[in-house]
């Protein structure tokens, strides 16, 4: 009787090991199956409108940027495009660096009484020319439009419609179809005109339009157009 006790017991324990092993391997056999997502860092150029016809909406623009900013990794690398009748970076670095990016934003975005108009053309095709430099060294480009998209001031500094979706499509070979736009604060009518024209050169999944009252909502759609 206790020989079969001792057996039964015995086999009991090689179930329990059995078991506790096919289960281990089960489970080694899984995660190898599971494929892990490659990190990839990100460069986004910011064009933020400082012009007078831009000002009332400014601070919610300067804190959708900010709020974009803490969701992007340190990795990434950001430049901060101020845009009035003349366009020049007044920020680059990590999205992370919050103290300096909120400083830059107070001190170069004030408006210029010398200043006329919004040379939207001249900075996009700034950002164009970081982006595609940014692609190279590993980046994947994305840039964030921030203002009224006014087309105001001397004509050569202006976005030229007619020929922007072209110039975009250039962009695009040069960084393997990666780019990544998105126009944020713009009139509900301005930016269906931006959706006719980048949308069939850019497609659902890389252009990203928001106009003042769904700003906020659409930046995770942003965060999936660059692989996040």
């Amino acid at each position: 009787m206790r020989n079969r006790k001792s057996s039964n017991g015995q086999l009991k324990i090689l179930l329990f090991v059995g078991a506790i092993l096919l289960a281990l391997g089960l489970a080694v056999f899984g995660l190898s199956k599971v494929k892990v997502d490659e990190f990839h860092k990100a460069s986004v150029i910011f064009i933020v409108d400082s012009s007078a016809s831009n000002a009332k909406e400014l601070p919610q623009q300067t804190a959708t940027l900010k709020q974009l900013c803490s969701m992007l990794d340190p990795e990434d690398h950001i430049k901060i495009l101020r845009v009035s009748e003349k366009s020049y970076i007044i920020y680059e670095g990590s999205p992370q660096s919050t103290s300096e990016i909120r400083k830059a934003l107070k001190e170069f975005t004030k408006i210029d009484g010398d200043e006329f108009g919004t040379a939207y053309g001249l900075a996009i095709q700034k950002a164009f020319n970081h982006s595609i430099t940014l692609h190279k060294n590993g980046y994947i480009p994305a840039i964030v439009v921030m203002g009224d998209l006014e087309n105001e001031g001397k004509y050569e500094n202006q976005i030229h419609w007619d020929t922007f979706p072209s110039e975009v499509q250039k962009v695009q070979k040069e960084t393997g179809d990666k780019l990544a736009m998105m126009f944020l604060y713009a009139s509900p009518a301005k930016l269906d005109y931006v959706k006719e024209k980048l949308g069939p050169v850019l497609g659902e999944d890389k252009l990203i339009i928001g106009n003042k009252t769904g700003a906020a909502r659409v930046l995770s759609k942003f965060l999936g157009a660059i692989g996040r």
